[in-house]
């Protein structure tokens, strides 16, 4: 039985786990920065690195691919190898593939570095949480510290496209990778102590299947790019072998004593719907933030740090709206934010839309901004809320992994396939037409999704 401590010792407890707390938090922010930091470089990398549309999107993928893939286990491995040490080696991962990523000669030598940032991301996620609940294991402490730690993430959806442009239009794309460096020593340092240890565990591990996993949603992201690119050979042996891949995944989980993904919790009432609607949600977020970086600087001549302003009014709600969010999900339930989320993005791709079709100025566009912000920080949050609750006992953790994952499939597709319709260097292509893509995707969710299952979510 762990001792009582009186008010003002549990204060000082909680004074002297702040270093650890703001280290798991800023590596939190270091990760999530990564996701948006690299959209408003993409014009300067393409010149830079001579770079094709193709390029560009594997530039982007590379990084959501393995990291969606591998969260489907990185909870494991904390559990397995002890949480800190998972989270550790993921930062220090993450500062190193940075500096060799600033390095890069050619633009496929980034795309594979990109896969490694993203496999040290995953790493850092689950076992990030799994750090905070060994820091403070009283339940009104834990939800006070998860709170400043998922306070981060609006942060860096604000200061991705705003830093990037920053840094790129004084020191080029390189710098978006350097700043990575410093930010890793400092996480590192504040992690040092004792006070995050966390034990070993005896979980096992399907790695064959998670490698599987890899495959598949690579091959897939892989024929879709090269579909857009009008290349029917390779996007159909690509194709062949994402479909190979996902069958063996499908066998091998048949047979795991340790799948990769839960039956229960895909079986739980109202999860494939959760999971649906964040697969939207971020197919939305990213493919505007991949496509629309392409129209400011071609069209519309923005620079880089320009590009970043204009994207606050979609970026700065993500930062105070999940607060109001979470009361009313306290209140109603999370079933009207999630709807109001999926309007409010039908909406805004539709607006993006029009716009770009009738001859693109930035004002009218705002208004597209701003729907789409307001509606991923409606949906989002509640989404979260809407899985744990749905999940069954015991398996939240594994719930909130595998929508983790699905939002990192979602984004990997609305690059891969929003970004068809982009263009490099003032191409024929229509851009418009991918906003109105992200439209119908929401709008398709929001009236193929069974209202029936989610009311049954508190």
């Amino acid at each position: 039985m762990s001792p009582v401590l009186s008010p003002a010792s549990a204060d000082a407890a909680v004074v002297r786990r702040r270093p650890a707390l703001l280290g798991v938090s800023l590596g939190y922010f270091m990760v999530l920065l990564d996701t948006t930091v690299l959209s408003v470089a993409e014009p300067d990398l393409a010149r830079s690195l001579h770079g094709t549309l193709a390029g560009l999107q594997w530039a982007v993928t590379g990084y959501t691919v393995v990291f969606g893939a591998l969260l489907l286990s990185a909870g494991a491995a904390a559990d397995r190898y002890g949480a800190h040490r998972v989270f550790r080696a993921g930062i220090a991962a993450f500062g190193v593939a940075s500096l060799l990523s600033a390095a890069a000669p050619d633009l496929w030598t980034l795309v594979a570095l990109r896969a490694v940032l993203g496999a040290a991301a995953a790493a850092c996620v689950p076992a990030s949480m799994a750090v905070i609940a060994r820091l403070h294991p009283e339940p009104a402490e834990r939800a006070r510290a998860v709170a400043t730690w998922a306070a981060t993430s609006g942060a860096a959806l604000v200061a991705g496209p705003l830093a990037g442009g920053a840094l790129v239009g004084l020191a080029g794309w390189r710098a978006i990778f350097l700043i990575n460096v410093p930010l890793a020593v400092v996480v590192l340092a504040l992690v040092a102590g004792r006070s995050v240890h966390c034990p070993r565990g005896t979980r096992a591990i399907d790695w064959p299947a998670q490698l599987l996993a890899c495959a598949a949603m690579g091959l897939l992201t892989d024929a879709l790019i090269a579909l857009g690119g009008g290349s029917g050979v390779h996007a159909a042996g690509s194709a062949a072998g994402a479909a190979a891949a996902g069958a063996a995944f499908t066998v091998r989980e048949r047979g795991s004593r340790a799948p990769v993904i839960a039956p229960a919790v895909l079986r739980a009432p109202g999860m494939p719907a959760a999971l649906a609607t964040g697969a939207a949600v971020n197919f939305v977020m990213t493919g505007v933030l991949f496509v629309l970086p392409l129209v400011f600087r071609q069209t519309l001549g923005l620079t880089a740090f320009q590009t970043g302003l204009a994207f606050l009014p979609m970026t700065l709600p993500f930062a105070f709206n999940p607060l109001i969010t979470g009361r009313i999900v306290a209140r109603t339930g999370p079933r009207r934010p999630v709807l109001a989320g999926l309007g409010l993005l039908t909406a805004g791709g539709l607006l993006f839309g029009v716009v770009l079709r009738g001859g693109a100025s930035y004002p009218p566009l705002v208004a597209g901004l701003l729907c789409t912000g307001f509606g991923v920080s409606f949906a989002l949050p509640a989404l979260a809320t809407m899985v744990v609750a749905a999940a069954p006992d015991g398996t939240a953790g594994a719930a909130g992994g595998l929508l983790g994952a699905v939002r990192q499939f979602g984004a990997t597709l609305g690059v891969a396939v929003m970004g068809a319709f982009a263009s490099v260097g003032g191409g024929s292509r229509d851009p418009a037409y991918a906003l109105f893509l992200a439209a119908a995707v929401c709008a398709a969710v929001l009236l193929l999704t069974p209202r029936a299952a989610a009311r049954r979510t508190p």
